[in-house]
Parts: C-alpha cells; structure tokens; sequence
C-alpha cells in the first residue's frame, strides 16, 4: 500500500518529532547500566561470587554488609517485583518494608529514569545468575541499628524530583550530569557529609558538591574546578584516560576508587566518559582565590647534589627517588604518579598520603590495566620517619603543603586501616600462599583440597573460630606460628608478617555463616 503523500509527511513528522525528543542512550543495554552503577564492586565480596554481597562497609555508627542481589528466591532479590525493585533503589525501602542505610546511594538513584530502572530490573532478574548467600547481619550496635529513624532521614534528606537536564547546557553536559548524579553516584563518595551522614549538595549548583570528603579511612579528592586541590589543572582527555585506565600523568587511582576503575568506567562508551570529563570541568572551583601550581626546581637540585638538609630528604632520596624522581615527576609512562603538584599531596586533609605510604598501593586486578604497585612501608618506617618523608613531600618542589606530624601517622597506623583493604590483602594472600591445596575456601579460585579442614563454615570449627572471636590477633598469632589442631596435622610456617597474618584472618572472619 502506497499512503497519500500528506498522510505519509505527517508520518514521518512524529517518527521524527520522537526520536528528536528520545534521549540518545534511552536504550542502553541493561548490563551497560550496571557497570555504569557500578554495582558489581559493592555487592561483591573479594573473591565471593558475583552480587552476592558479604563487602564490609564502615559507617559512623559500626559497620554493615552488602547485601545479596542476585535473583536467589531465598536469599536474594528473586521475589522482588519491578515495583519493589523500583522502591528499593529510587526510595531506599526493602521488599519487607524495612528502610536502607543511606550508604546504598538510593539519594543518587532516585534521579534515575523509568526506562534505566526498567533496565536494571530487567538485567538483574534475567542475567545475573542466583546464588544461595545468607546476608550478613551488620555490627552497629542496639539501639543504634533500629530502622524506623531513617524514615525520619529520608523525610529530611531524600529529594525525590526527577533528574531535569540543563536548559543552558550542551547535550555532552547533560549527559554527564545525568551519569554523575544519578547512575555513576559519584557525590556518595566526594560530596562532604553531614552530622546526619547527609550527603551537602547534589548537583553543581551547590559549591559543597564533589569537593571531597573522608570516606572508609580514605580522602576522597575533591572533583571541582580548584587549581591545585581538584581537577583544575586536568584537561578532559585527562579524566577520560583516568577513567579508562586508572591513572594520567598527573596520578594515580587509590582506596576504593580503583574499584571503580576496575569494573565500571573502563566499561563505558568513550562518548559517556567524554561526557563526564565534561560536565566536570564545567563545574567552578569551590575555591577561586588557589594559585595554580608551578613547579620549583630548587629541590630537584639538591637531591641531585645530595644536598640534604632534613632526614625526610635523605629517607625521599633512598626509597622514593628512584620511581618517583628527583624532580618528582613520576613517570606517567608507567603509571607512577607525580609528586609534584599532585592534587592528593597538595590536598588539606593527608590521609590518603599517609595511607598509601603505609599500606601501599591495591593489587591489580586481574585483566584489568591498573598501576604498577606501591610498596607498603609501614613495617619499614617509623612515625617519626613517615611523617618527615610525607611532610619533605608535601613542601618540596613548590608544592608548599603544611607538614604533616607524627601523631597523624599514628592515627592511621593504629586506628584506620581500612578493613576493607585489608579483607582484600587477606583473600589475595590467601590464594598466594596456596591454602586452597588443602583447605576448600568458597572464595579462593580452585580451593578443594581436602588435606586440612574446610574453610567455608567456620563458625562450626570450634577451635578456628574459637581463635577469631577470641582476638584477631590470636588468629594472627597462630598463623605465624602454626601449631597442630589434631595429631597428623602439619600446618606449614608461611613466613608471614604480622600485618600480614592479621589481614589473612580477617578474610576467614568473613567465611562465617
């Protein structure tokens, strides 16, 4: 049938009319969406199985677990409608009524789009395969952990408008408004919180937005426009490549965010990461009287003269020079960072300084591009040598940060290592030191041996879970000096440190039912 040419033309008008009025990614792939939430890094223990949940997440009040979200009937989401589904994520309430903490960003997903939260609904039921995992019952303390009150929070704090793009804006911001805001959630991470743990600003209107904030015993960086503590000095193509491959030439990703850069943003489109760049630079700096940074070579010259006249010199010279360069660099190339001029080192706040020097840099992940490792040197160095390496850092070639003492080295040393991280540290070593050849732990690749007892329900093993709930410490103790649980037994000594021992048997903490 050929229409009359007038009908046909009114045709094709609204054909067109639609698609101009369609946003242009309105029909993303549902996985796209959930690496673009990044779900996989909250919801997934290390080595446990996909959106089981069981990841250890620290809050001001105690700590709490994630939960499982796989389409398991028993244990997990199967039974939710798209409806529940759909109140869980843009409304912060369970199936059975009972309120989320805010650390799930249901602030952030309540901006999200029909047809996204049809998408994830779809990708969850339908592609993530079920697994049976209990959730882990959180360690916030009674009264503390009754849920009634966050309904009073979400009255307060939970803006329920729809994400409304910028009329002012190009269509590239918009989009990476919408991913920031809504989906990616970056401002649960940058955005300073509240006495209440609300979240001070949602979009770039407010100047507190993305302008940093201490998360899980890490300083996560401010993402504002500032010239020597944000993303001034970075250029979109800077971000987009850090977001791809978790470092630039101006540092290097760290703490949770090289989750982040592990299984969601090298996933997304080059058009979305660009988008992101972009609304980002778009936003003005929190601070507009900072001074860009210029680089001093007065220091370079001195540690190439071996004119050293503090012992953080001298302690910079023998343990850092050598990667990080006697003008302070780095080496973009291979992905060490500068130290000059970096935002982190520049920042106020040198938590993440000091943890990275004491703990290191996170391992890579496997398949994925990630860093070269910076070594721990918390065994190495003591308070007083970390804060005069850290404090020679932080002033040397024109960075002209305030020194760091001591007694902040000791705050993190003792009281914020994240648990985390050291969960993590432990599986990794775990599997390094081969304990699956004789012992079946569920979230070790390959663990069946059947030599020693298995791993995977301690709670039911008196005497290892006698150990942990005794002190971590005991555990700990007895891995380095192993002795027989029962005649026959030969538990090799794995030469491990104590750090090392300690964050081994955090990780088998966490194999309790």
């Amino acid at each position: 049938m050929i229409w009359p040419n007038p009908i046909r033309a009114i045709f094709l008008f609204c054909v067109a009319a639609v698609a101009l009025a369609t946003p242009a990614y309105a029909q993303d792939p549902p996985s796209y969406l959930a690496r673009a939430g990044d779900c996989t890094s909250c919801h997934t223990a290390p080595g446990g199985r996909p959106f089981a949940g069981g990841l250890r997440m620290n809050t001001p009040l105690g700590a709490i677990f994630t939960t499982n979200i796989t389409p398991d009937k028993a244990t997990g989401i199967g039974d939710y409608s798209f409806a529940d589904f759909d109140r869980a994520l843009r409304r912060g309430v369970a199936k059975d009524g009972h309120h989320l903490y805010p650390a799930m960003p249901y602030t952030s997903f309540a901006k999200l789009s029909d047809a996204d939260m049809r998408g994830l609904y779809n990708y969850f039921m339908h592609s993530v395969k079920p697994v049976r995992q209990k959730n882990r019952r959180g360690e916030i303390p009674w009264p503390l952990d009754m849920r009634w009150p966050l309904a009073v929070w979400d009255w307060l704090f939970l803006d329920h408008a729809a994400f409304h793009p910028s009329a002012t804006a190009s269509a590239a911001v918009n989009r990476g408004a919408y991913l920031v805001e809504t989906l990616a959630h970056c401002g649960a991470c940058h955005t300073p919180r509240g006495i209440a743990w609300n979240e001070r600003g949602d979009d770039a209107s407010d100047p507190r937005f993305l302008s940093g904030e201490m998360l899980d015993f890490w300083a996560a960086p401010d993402l504002r426009g500032d010239v020597r503590t944000g993303l001034g000095a970075w250029s979109t193509d800077d971000i987009v490549r850090f977001l791809k491959s978790g470092h630039n030439e101006h540092g290097v990703v760290f703490g949770s965010m090289s989750l982040v850069t592990t299984n969601s943003t090298p996933y997304l489109r080059d058009a979305d990461l660009a988008a992101i760049a972009a609304y980002l630079k778009a936003m003005p700096p929190r601070r507009a009287d900072q001074h860009p940074y210029a680089h001093d070579d007065a220091m370079e010259q001195h540690l190439r003269a071996h004119r050293l006249v503090t012992p953080g010199g001298m302690l910079y010279l023998g343990q850092c020079a050598r990667c990080h360069g006697a003008d302070g660099r780095g080496d973009a190339a291979h992905a060490v960072p500068p130290l000059a001029g970096n935002p982190v080192v520049l920042g106020r706040d040198p938590t993440s300084a000091i943890h990275i020097v004491l703990d290191g840099g996170p391992p890579p992940a496997p398949g994925a591009t990630a860093p070269n490792r910076m070594p721990p040197f918390r065994a190495l160095l003591s308070d007083v040598q970390t804060a005069s390496v850290i404090s020679f850092i932080r002033a040397g070639w024109g960075n002209r940060a305030a020194p760091v003492t001591p007694a902040a080295i000791g705050a993190v040393r003792n009281g914020t290592r994240s648990p985390r991280d050291q969960v993590a540290r432990g599986a990794a070593l775990t599997a390094a030191h081969g304990c699956g050849a004789c012992h079946s732990i569920p979230r070790v690749a390959g663990a069946t041996g059947t030599v020693g007892p298995p791993l995977d329900n301690i709670a039911d093993r008196a005497i290892i879970a006698g150990l942990l709930a005794n002190n971590p410490d005991t555990m700990a103790t007895w891995l380095r000096a192993p002795q027989r649980i029962k005649p026959g037994d030969a538990m090799p000594d794995l030469g491990l440190s104590q750090d090392e021992a300690r964050d081994i048997a955090a990780f088998l903490a966490t194999l309790h039912d």
